[in-house]
C-alpha cells in the first residue's frame, strides 16, 4: 500500500464535490511525511472544492488492486512557498509545478481512512487505517 503512495508518478483519481456535485480528475500524488500532497491550478474544481468542504476520496491502482483513501485538507500551499515539499513532489513526480508560475498549489492532504484490496477474500481486512492511526 506504501508503495502505491511513494511510487514514482503516483497516478490517483481524486473525488470531491460541491454542493452535491460530484467532481472527479486524475492527477499525480507525492507522499511526504506522512501526507499526501497533490499539485493543481488554484482556480480548478478540485483546489475550490477542497478549501469548501475540506474532504476528498482518492483512489490509487485498478480495480483489482485499489487502494482508497479518505483525506481532508490540511493546507494548501503555494508552490512558491512549497520548500521541501516542492522538493519531495518533484523528485517522485516527472514534473516541477513550481516551473508553472504562481497559477498551481500543492493540496497537503492527510489521510484519515485508508482501504486496499485485490480480491473478495481481501475485503474483510481492508481497513488499514481509520481516524488518522494506523491499524497495521
Amino acid at each position: 500500500m506504501l508503495a502505491k503512495l511513494s511510487a514514482p508518478v503516483a497516478d490517483v483519481w481524486v473525488a470531491t464535490a460541491d454542493a452535491g456535485e460530484p467532481y472527479l480528475v486524475p492527477l499525480t500524488a507525492s507522499w511526504f511525511e506522512e501526507r499526501i500532497v497533490l499539485a493543481t491550478d488554484k482556480n480548478s474544481p478540485t483546489a475550490r472544492n477542497l478549501a469548501a468542504c475540506g474532504t476528498a476520496r482518492l483512489a490509487f491502482g485498478g480495480t483489482r488492486d485499489v487502494v482508497l483513501v479518505d483525506v481532508r485538507l490540511e493546507r494548501a500551499v503555494p508552490v512558491a512557498d512549497g520548500g521541501p515539499i516542492g522538493e519531495a513532489y518533484a523528485a517522485q513526480n516527472d514534473w516541477d509545478p513550481r516551473t508553472a508560475g504562481d497559477a498551481y498549489l500543492f493540496l497537503i492532504l492527510r489521510p484519515e481512512r485508508i482501504q486496499a484490496w485485490r480480491e473478495l477474500n481481501e475485503i474483510a481486512g481492508r481497513t488499514l487505517m481509520r481516524d488518522g492511526a494506523w491499524l497495521i
